[in-house]
């Protein structure tokens, strides 16, 4: 292959968008929080921490806030892709180009990265790199549109697949069923070892608003600041509107609590599974507000984000093992059984009581994870700055 052949890969420093890399770094910060919350914590295969019955404070909003990962990820996905386009990636050139990483996505989502989470096989876990690979694929199609027909199409994927949630998998038989779940409702797959955490359209509908939005990111500081503000205030008073009176938007409404601080829990307890309209403009709104302070960190935090947010998938897919290894080790250290740690998604084997770390410990120990991910990662993003290989693009 020729390097005129060569498929452009985003190692130009200067060329990348700072605020899509802070913004990205610090969704993979909060996605390892809670992965190491997962396979750490004293009580999490035991209750919901959403359960406002047996939650505290603390550790809802420690779940709760790692709700904004998924989405941002997704959402940047979308940026990326029109950034691509921006940088001269267009026509068939980016189709193949998205179908190929797109495939390569959902290939390494049912060996490489369900593995990683199971520790066990086979048993396929379809979740945000799923979710993100198949709206690829899609995009390969939907990147021929105007970018406004593509923003037109996320807003009604996002507003409107919350009408077809009457229609249920436990309905439908064979193919239609698995159709469905990989579409819209997540679930197991009959006759396969699987879970579809993240089914493809509401996620796809995410995606789409991340590449029509696109353009924001690149204006000139205050206008992108402007722009941004009105985006953030629109998300935001949307779902007040829809939520507060259970208009429309979620799967579960909230309910009268016996305190005002249940009720706001409850109000914020927006379904994920899959991505409401309310879950979805909560978190892009409150991660639109986080981009106007991210610019402002002093540069010693910023730089860890920067380099997570340059580096998404090594990181993502590094962390997936460090977690998941590293509670293992110190399971079995510990008085653990090793089938808790294996076929840790499918079925695991109970730990014993009183086992795992309380939730400030859990906070320790994700900063020790971030610090045994900084220097890898690191590493591979000084590397990716200075070569300019075409498989660069797809790791």
């Amino acid at each position: 292959m020729s390097a005129a052949d060569q498929p452009m890969i985003e190692t130009d420093a200067p060329r990348r968008v700072e605020l899509v890399d802070l913004l990205r770094g610090l969704a993979l910060i909060l996605m390892v929080l809670d992965h190491t919350r997962d396979y750490f914590h004293a009580d999490a295969l035991i209750f919901d921490p959403l359960d406002l019955e047996k939650t505290t404070p603390l550790l809802f909003f420690t779940r709760w806030i790692t709700h904004l990962s998924a989405p941002v990820f997704v959402f940047l996905s979308g940026v990326s892709i029109w950034l691509q386009q921006r940088r001269g990636k267009t026509g068939w050139r980016l189709s193949g180009h998205l179908l190929a990483r797109g495939l390569w996505l959902i290939g390494l989502e049912l060996t490489v990265i369900s593995f990683g989470f199971n520790f066990g096989y086979p048993f396929f876990f379809l979740q945000v790199i799923y979710a993100i690979g198949a709206s690829m694929v899609v995009m390969a199609v939907l990147h021929w549109l105007p970018g406004r027909s593509v923003l037109i199409i996320g807003i009604a994927l996002v507003a409107g697949h919350n009408f077809f949630g009457s229609i249920k998998a436990e309905d439908l038989q064979g193919a239609d069923q698995i159709a469905w779940r990989l579409l819209m409702e997540p679930g197991k797959l009959d006759g396969l070892p699987s879970l579809v955490a993240y089914p493809l359209l509401p996620w796809l509908g995410i995606l789409c608003l991340g590449y029509g939005f696109a353009p924001v990111f690149t204006l000139e500081t205050l206008a992108r600041r402007r722009a941004i503000t009105l985006l953030a205030a629109g998300c935001l008073g949307l779902f007040v509107i829809l939520r507060l009176p259970n208009l429309y938007g979620d799967q579960k409404p909230w309910e009268w609590q016996s305190n005002p601080g249940l009720m706001l829990l409850d109000i914020l307890n927006v379904s994920k599974y899959p991505p409401s309209l309310d879950y979805t403009l909560l978190m892009l709104g409150l991660a639109l507000c986080l981009t106007l302070t991210l610019t402002h960190l002093p540069r010693v935090i910023q730089a860890p984000l920067l380099t997570f947010g340059r580096t998404p998938f090594l990181t993502y897919l590094l962390h997936i093992y460090i977690v998941h290894g590293v509670a293992t080790v110190f399971g079995l250290i510990t008085g653990a059984p090793i089938g808790h740690f294996t076929n840790f998604i499918s079925q695991p084997e109970p730990a014993p009581a009183g086992w795992g770390l309380n939730l400030w410990q859990v906070y320790l120990a994700w900063l020790v994870i971030l610090c045994l991910l900084y220097p890898v990662s690191r590493a591979y993003g000084r590397y990716k700055l200075k070569r300019r290989q075409w498989w660069l693009g797809y790791l």
